[in-house]
């Protein structure tokens, strides 16, 4: 076929009416012409597409490599810096800008404000509000609000948080300036203040989910859980209940304030559920009811969930409260299948499943297999040699770990006392006490005092003990006077044994143990007035000592015992070995304490 041929109009067809208007209006229509933007707004670009993928590297080299750096690139490096939680580099990358003498904006000054947050260093902070007001920038609404979060955070009270927002004009203020305060007084444990606030943002100021959430976590520090069912029905009324995020913070509301009942009939009434959602619920119950928290898991786990590090914390800890070893065993496995072995806080979680549930082998070779270690990995393992009888080896890894660089806090001190208590290290624990005080400037609290009257108690030097008391620079607590109460009983000292038990009793009137211990001494004196005088008082308050309870595992099923228990099918084979046991403790000689013998409430005998 011939060109000719392929163009002849007779081959041809028309052009549709609407194609050739469209083609003309184009062709009338008259762009502006094509400005390209400059290389530094480019660069700075691509540095915050860097930071936001994680390529901290990256940004640095081209921030570095850029001829030209306005306050906008020094900006997005502070920016990027600071969302990847690297604060002292922030610090540092700002510092540079001001030794060029660039002029900082708006955004600079509350990019570098989150970092001195992050740092919590506040005569950083304090510098910063300086230039803030030198260069006029401390009337922008997103200035005063990082202002705010910066004090809350790093200051010990909320005063210059306070005059930040007073002196916000009242129109300028919006929800996150209301939001920020509340957190702040939330975060300081002053739940009644983060409330008191949150009724003043009602009146005049739009509502959003998370100040909701905010002020919903401050009625769970304050613990009352009818402030937390107000705050529900406002929650329901302003229409957030659909919001799962404020829905997550009101199941943890009632899971801390011990309402679980409330707690499950919201979490099944949920129509949305996330993984926070069932971790929210798993860890209310791990320090409640741990087997409920295990059936939770196991809900969780045949439902389309995968558990996370969070949820695995909580299982593990669930296993160390029950001594569940083969359960924790089971979670260790599923935890190295996942991939997960090197979290630090699982593995810490590790270390106390397994000195808890009295495997302190698996414990030490977890701790010894960490890559990394913080001050929870090192204190965990103190803790659990402590436990096991092993003082000299947690004084070791005290030592080892104050060579490492770690500087102990009150908790180390802690374990390394009770660990010297346990083993009988009376010198060694006191020289530590020593060292807490005088070469670290840790002042000892009522637990240190308990610890170390603990460790005289248990030695036998109860008088030594009574005289560390009476020296106490404050009034002394249950947790001095109850070890100093179990020294006296263990060593019949029954006259300070006296004393200590009515100590406790003036402190917490209501504990029916001391009241029980009291009442023995009372008995062991031939003081049966008085010992039924105790009875009788414990019976009228409705005092009742917990009964305590043992239990064991065998064959991947828990056991559990108390006082004369008759019901289990097997409790016939378990008296057999008790009976063994007896004749071989009449043989070696032992002869029980009956001084103190327990006498049954109900029957007196």
């Amino acid at each position: 076929m011939s060109t000719r041929k392929l163009l002849s109009t007779t081959h041809s067809h028309q052009i549709p009416l609407f194609v050739r208007n469209s083609i003309q209006s184009v062709q009338n229509f008259t762009t502006p012409p094509f400005i390209p933007r400059r290389p530094s707004i480019l660069a700075t670009n691509v540095i915050k597409s860097y930071f936001q993928k994680g390529l901290i590297v990256e940004a640095r080299t081209l921030f570095d490599e850029m001829p030209e750096r306005d306050v906008v690139a020094w900006t997005a490096m502070i920016n990027g810096y600071t969302s990847c939680s690297n604060y002292t580099r922030a610090w540092m990358v700002f510092r540079e800008m001001m030794n060029e003498e660039l002029e900082p904006n708006a955004y600079t000054i509350s990019s570098v404000l989150k970092a001195c947050k992050g740092m919590k260093r506040l005569s950083y902070g304090r510098l910063v509000h300086g230039l803030a007001v030198k260069h006029g920038l401390d009337g922008f609404i997103y200035v005063d609000n990082a202002l705010m979060d910066m004090y809350a955070t790093c200051c010990v009270s909320m005063h210059d948080a306070c005059m930040v927002f007073h002196g916000i004009q009242f129109h300028a203020k919006n929800e996150v300036s209301w939001t920020t305060l509340i957190a702040g007084y939330t975060h300081q444990d002053n739940g009644y203040g983060a409330l008191h606030v949150f009724r003043k943002m009602l009146s005049g100021v739009e509502l959003n989910p998370f100040s909701f959430s905010i002020a919903v976590r401050a009625c769970t520090s304050i613990g009352l859980h009818t402030f937390g069912e107000q705050m529900h029905t406002g929650v329901i009324k302003h229409g957030f209940e659909s919001n799962l995020p404020v829905m997550n913070s009101i199941l943890d509301m009632y899971c801390r304030c011990g309402c679980f009942s409330e707690a499950n009939r919201y979490f099944y009434e949920m129509h949305q559920r996330d993984l926070i959602t069932w971790n929210t619920l798993i860890a209310g119950y791990e320090r409640s009811d741990p087997i409920e928290s295990l059936y939770i898991f196991s809900m969780m786990s045949s439902g389309c969930f995968n558990p996370n590090c969070f949820t695995f914390t909580s299982i593990l800890a669930a296993c160390a409260t029950l001594a569940f070893l083969n359960c924790g065993q089971q979670i260790h496995g599923t935890i190295i299948q996942r991939g997960l072995d090197g979290n630090l806080a699982l593995s810490n979680a590790l270390i106390d499943m397994y000195s808890k549930c009295g495997n302190i082998t698996d414990s030490r070779q977890v701790f010894r297999g960490m890559s990394h270690r913080d001050l929870v990995s090192w204190t965990s393992m103190m803790i659990g040699y402590g436990t096991h009888g092993y003082g000299r080896e947690a004084i070791e890894l005290f030592e080892e770990m104050v060579r490492s660089g770690i500087r102990p806090d009150r908790v180390v001190f802690m374990a390394v006392l009770s660990a010297c208590s346990h083993a009988g290290l009376v010198d060694e624990g006191l020289r530590y006490f020593k060292v807490m005080v005088d070469g670290c400037n840790i002042s000892p609290d009522q637990e240190i005092y308990g610890c170390v009257v603990d460790l005289l108690g248990r030695a036998g030097r109860v008088k030594e003990a009574y005289e560390l008391i009476q020296s106490m620079p404050f009034k002394p607590d249950e947790s001095v006077w109850g070890p100093f109460l179990g020294a006296c009983k263990a060593h019949r000292f029954r006259n300070l044994g006296k004393l200590a038990a009515l100590k406790i009793l003036d402190l917490k009137p209501n504990m029916a143990g001391t009241y029980v211990m009291l009442s023995n001494i009372y008995a062991a004196d031939g003081k049966w007035g008085e010992f039924a005088r105790l009875r009788k008082l414990m019976k009228r308050m409705g005092s009742k000592k917990e009964t305590g309870r043992s239990w064991v595992e065998v064959g991947n099923l828990v056991y559990s015992f108390v006082v004369g228990n008759e019901v289990d099918s097997k409790i016939d084979g378990v008296y057999q070995v008790l009976e063994i046991l007896i004749d071989h403790m009449k043989e070696t000689g032992y002869v029980p304490d009956l001084d103190c013998l327990m006498y049954d409430l109900e029957g007196g005998t």
